[in-house]
Parts: C-alpha cells; structure tokens; sequence
C-alpha cells in the first residue's frame, strides 16, 4: 500500500463518546467512512450487544478500542476495580469478535498508556528499552495490553497504542486552561506528603522524586492521534507496542509556562504539593496524574517515517486552543 493511498472501509470504533472517540469517528465520517460506534450509551451498538459487535466486526477495514471508565477519579477500591473491569471486558468483546469474524479485519488499534513505563527523569523510555514501571496505574496499563494480545488471531495485525496525554480543544488541556485563566497556571511542584498504608499496598501512593516542577511531561496532539492510526494502517510492518507521543517531551514548568503565554496570562499562582493534594481530594482525582514524570519517545513511529503534525509544544497548545 503506498504512503498516499487513502484508507477506506468500515470502521469499528469501541468507546466513541470520550474526547478522542468522538474527535475520530467526526473524522472518518467526514473521510466518507463508515463508522460503526460502540459505547454504554449514545452510540449504535451497547457492549452487552456482543452479536452486534460480532456482525460489525466481520468484513470491516479497522477496530479501535479506546473503552474504560477514565482513571482522572479517586482511587477507591471500587474505581480501581471498574478501571481495570471496564478495560478487560470490553476488549474481550472485540477479541471476541475478531475471533469469529469470517472476514477478520487487517488491523485492530487498541488504547493503552504511556503511563506503564516507569516514571523517569533519566532518560526517555521506548519500546525496545523501556522499563515498565510499578503501581496501580501500570498494573491497569498490562492488565489491557494482555487482553489486547491473548490468544491467536492469524489474519489480525494488533497494535497497543501507548498514547501520552492527548492535547486538543478539550481535555486535560481544558482543565489546565481553566486553572489558568484562575490564576493558578503555576507550576505544580511535587514535595513531601503523607501516605497511608492501604494506599502504598494498593499501588497508589506517589512518591516524592521530582524537584522544581521538573517532572517531564509527554503528549500528543488529537491530530496526531488520528494521523497515527491512519499511518499504522498504511505501514502493515508495524505491530505490538506503539509509544503515540510527540518527540519532543518537555516538563510540567514549561508546560504551565506555555499554557499561560498562549492565554495572555503573565502570573499562575505556584501548586505545591498540599495544595495539589487537597484539590484533587475536592474534584476528586489523584495528583499521580500530574507529578508523575512521564519520558516516553516515539521510536517506532519516527523509525517508519512518520512525521508528526504537531512535534512542537507551544505550537500545539496555541493550535488547541485555535489561536493557529
């Protein structure tokens, strides 16, 4: 298939209602595919609809998984187990489904994170020599990835798409957007805090590592997303892990600093961690998903000749909030 040629064909899209799910199937609608959606609610197939499932499957051109109750919530031993339920089963209904299809589509594009290598300040972590990491939230990280790979689907290329935080008009950038325009787009500094034992036996204490909100901070633009999965479809080389990340990792100071130059704020009032900690208690999240540093590089992708629409940092805030 040569590198220009258009993708056409029936996709297959689990979890359409998230802010990828929905940025992706406007896409491919747009493209002229068609689009078969899968969620709890607001889409044409349910995941208890596993014959439905079964009959979208058979014949189509791409599977995307992108299913799971989101993990920016308090991890409570119920969350816990409705993160990692959630991911298993819905991704065994699509293994499922490939598994019966008479025509099993070329490729399945399963979601994972980039969360499951280990936090690193040291050097950035790819596919071929990346260490994955500890925790509850790497645990939920291979708990997908297995479900993804079980069994044997000889006419199915699979990909785990290792996917950093994804910015766009939306999103975790929203969230930082709007701390900003608040005054508090400071950086967010990591520091001593306490924490109990059934937190650090259930893997979800954060440890203090990282100082003066140096924590790298890898991401991906909602263009690149999609320009990545219609690249995997096209280079038929590619399969198991794919790091979806920019290049260019940079660190949570660089990013607030960004965020607040793109919005024309001069001052963002500094996080330290009890500060964090207590509002992530009030909006009910976790601070691992902000003082965790995060150096995932794109090897596969670069090595296949991708280029990335947005490599840039500052270019890509600016362009989610549609000021390029």
């Amino acid at each position: 298939m040569s590198e220009h040629e258009d993708v056409r064909g029936r996709v297959v899209l689990g979890g359409s209602t998230g802010f990828i799910g929905q940025d992706l199937a406007r896409r491919w609608r747009a493209a002229g595919r068609e689009v078969v959606t899968i969620s709890r609610h607001d889409a044409d197939l349910t995941w208890e609809d596993q014959a439905g499932i079964d009959a979208a499957v058979d014949g189509a051109s791409l599977v995307v998984g992108l299913a799971g109750k989101s993990v920016n919530c308090r991890y409570t031993p119920p969350n816990r187990a409705e993160i990692v339920g959630s991911r298993e089963r819905t991704t065994a209904a699509l293994r499922t489904a490939v598994g019966r299809a008479a025509t099993p589509p070329p490729l399945w594009v399963n979601s994972s994170t980039a969360t499951i290598y280990r936090h690193a300040e040291d050097h950035p972590q790819t596919e071929s020599a990346g260490e994955l990491g500890t925790g509850f939230s790497v645990e939920v990280a291979k708990a997908w990835e297995r479900e993804l790979f079980a069994g044997d689907l000889p006419g199915t290329r699979r990909v785990a798409l290792r996917t950093a935080i994804v910015l766009g008009d939306g999103g975790v950038l929203g969230t930082l957007r709007t701390l900003a325009r608040f005054g508090l787009g400071g950086t967010q500094y990591d520091g001593r805090w306490p924490v109990g034992r059934a937190r650090r036996e259930a893997g979800t204490a954060h440890d203090f590592r990282t100082r003066g909100g140096r924590q790298r901070f890898s991401w991906v633009h909602l263009d690149d997303v999609a320009g990545i999965i219609a690249f995997l479809e096209r280079h038929p080389e590619l399969d198991g892990p794919v790091n979806a990340v920019a290049p260019g990792a940079s660190d949570n100071r660089t990013l607030m600093a960004t965020i607040r130059r793109a919005l024309g704020i001069p001052f963002g009032l500094p996080q330290p961690r009890g500060m964090l900690e207590l509002g992530a208690l009030g909006i009910r999240t976790e601070t691992e998903l902000i003082l965790k540093s995060r150096w995932v590089a794109p090897e596969r992708l670069l090595g296949a000749g991708y280029a990335f629409a947005h490599p840039d940092l500052e270019e890509a805030v600016e362009a989610s909030f549609g000021r390029r």
